[in-house]
């Protein structure tokens, strides 16, 4: 089960979101000869991911930014990127161009300091831009929390799309990094669990005062928890697999 998009298109164009995907992109498609030598994975990944030991020893604070624009494989950044698109452009235009790639590099920030504060004597390098569009999710679940998101589920042959409020699927989003959190250990890899829950909560509490300055609680009332654009429309996929009717 994974959301696809959104059905609240933005009012204007998200350049910056276009460029942070371009961006992340294009960096990983410079490394993508050396995936397949883990020497030279393991030096760049040294040199330019964030490694918390290194932080917690006073160094390797370059890693907090650079880590951001890295990933470890090609579904690693197909899914980043997937979800920056759906939940970046109305954040983006609630926030403006400028003001929104700051808040998108300060959650990035914080989501790799969240990840050295809970394993700080981690020496597993955390390389991708999860914690930062982490905090894209948590800043939208405040400004749309009623917007509706399709998900995709997948059970063996059978498949369907299903529209849900965002704020179940960011909820839920946020419970299961928190729990994988709690039975993560520093010594295994992984998922950075403590630097998406960092970022997201993070997101939260940076894109609190514009939700204040919108109004608050009666945003919510104006808006209706959607952003404030036609919602989109899209044809209706169904399975092809033929219905068996009852005996």
């Amino acid at each position: 089960m994974f959301p696809i998009r959104d059905h609240n298109p933005s009012g204007r164009t998200p350049y910056v979101t276009y460029a942070l995907m371009i961006l992340n992109i294009g960096i990983f498609l410079s490394y993508v000869p050396i995936l397949s030598d883990p020497r030279e994975i393991n030096l760049f990944f040294s040199n330019y991911a964030l490694i918390p030991a290194q932080v917690t020893d006073g160094g390797g604070l370059s890693g907090l930014f650079t880590s951001m624009f890295l990933h470890a494989g090609w579904m690693h950044l197909a899914g980043n990127m997937l979800f920056l698109w759906i939940y970046g452009d109305n954040v983006e235009d609630e926030m403006g161009h400028i003001p929104y790639l700051l808040f998108y590099l300060a959650c990035g920030t914080a989501a790799g300091l969240a990840q050295v504060l809970f394993e700080p004597g981690s020496w597993v390098p955390m390389v991708g831009a999860s914690g930062a569009i982490a905090g894209v999710m948590g800043g939208y679940l405040l400004l749309f929390p009623k917007a509706k998101i399709d998900i995709l589920i997948i059970f063996i042959v059978f498949f369907r799309i299903f529209p849900i409020p965002a704020w179940i699927i960011l909820i839920l989003w946020f419970a299961m990094q928190f729990i994988g959190g709690m039975g993560a250990t520093p010594e295994t890899g992984g998922v950075a669990y403590w630097a998406h829950a960092g970022g997201f909560i993070v997101g939260l509490a940076l894109t609190l005062p514009l939700w204040l300055r919108r109004g608050g609680f009666s945003f919510w009332s104006r808006t209706e928890g959607h952003p404030p654009h036609p919602a989109a429309t899209y044809p209706t996929v169904r399975s092809r697999i033929p219905r068996v009717k009852r005996q």
